[in-house]
């Protein structure tokens, strides 16, 4: 697992660096309208963050999907999505569409964070 983190980690910030660096361009390649050039890029510090705070989450998916754990992954996410509404439902009204994306990124952190506590008991089963 620390060989496909490593690359995981290496390859989710190398994407983040990409989004950082290009970011502008992209948006500019997808449109000529200068209010949506403007909006977009008030939200590409959260697209350079998604990778980033994803990669445990969507690490972990891996290794639970290959040890077919479907149960866990299940009860994990349906905990994450109940941490997620909570998110959403504080931080949409105080900083409007700033709010949602913040509320997607906890709810990427969450669902690390618990399929990380549910990783040992993984270890144990397959020992």
């Amino acid at each position: 697992m620390l060989l496909s983190s490593g690359w995981g980690l290496a390859v989710c910030v190398a994407m983040a660096v990409g989004f950082a660096l290009g970011g502008g361009a992209l948006i500019d390649l997808m449109t000529t309208a200068p209010e949506v050039r403007a909006e977009a890029r008030a939200y590409l510090p959260w697209m350079v963050a998604a990778p980033i705070l994803g990669t445990p989450a969507w690490m972990l998916d891996g290794v639970f999907i290959g040890a077919t754990r479907s149960r866990d992954m299940r009860d994990m996410m349906a905990l994450s999505a109940l941490i997620y509404l909570g998110a959403l439902l504080a931080l949409v009204p105080l900083a409007g569409n700033h709010g949602l994306w913040a509320a997607l990124l906890v709810s990427f952190v969450a669902r690390g964070v618990t399929l990380a506590l549910r990783y040992p008991a993984l270890e144990r089963a397959a020992g």
